[in-house]
């Protein structure tokens, strides 16, 4: 999973510089997870990303924002609680998940807001 900067995220996501609306610059659609690393349960999500990066890969990116380092960026998205998800479809609005959920609750945000179906087997 990569890790975004600033300046990654205004290439592959949204350059909020330059627009004020939303407009999704990524190929394909994208989860962020906004964490830190003392968080608790950040550290249970974790695990779970990385399982669905592989089980979806291809299909959608999964990143990964610091929200200690990468502070303008958790600010331009009000993250006020870690884990916050942001969930960014090729088309449509972004929405935003907050709390460690169960994996359950990932897979039906990535088919119904993202509308990625797992890679083949």
């Amino acid at each position: 999973m990569e890790h975004l900067t600033k300046e990654t995220f205004l290439k592959k996501v949204f350059n909020f510089e330059e627009n004020k609306e939303w407009k999704f610059e990524g190929d394909l659609p994208c989860m962020i997870d906004f964490y830190a690393d003392w968080c608790q349960p950040c550290k249970i999500v974790a695990p779970i990303l990385e399982e669905l990066a592989e089980e979806y890969k291809g299909k959608i990116n999964i990143y990964k924002i610091d929200t200690e380092v990468e502070r303008e960026l958790a600010g331009a998205f009000g993250i006020r609680s870690i884990p916050s998800l942001l969930f960014c479809p090729k088309d449509g609005q972004p929405q935003m998940a907050q709390g460690a959920l169960p994996k359950e609750s990932f897979l039906q945000v990535i088919n119904d807001v993202l509308l990625a179906e797992k890679k083949e087997a």
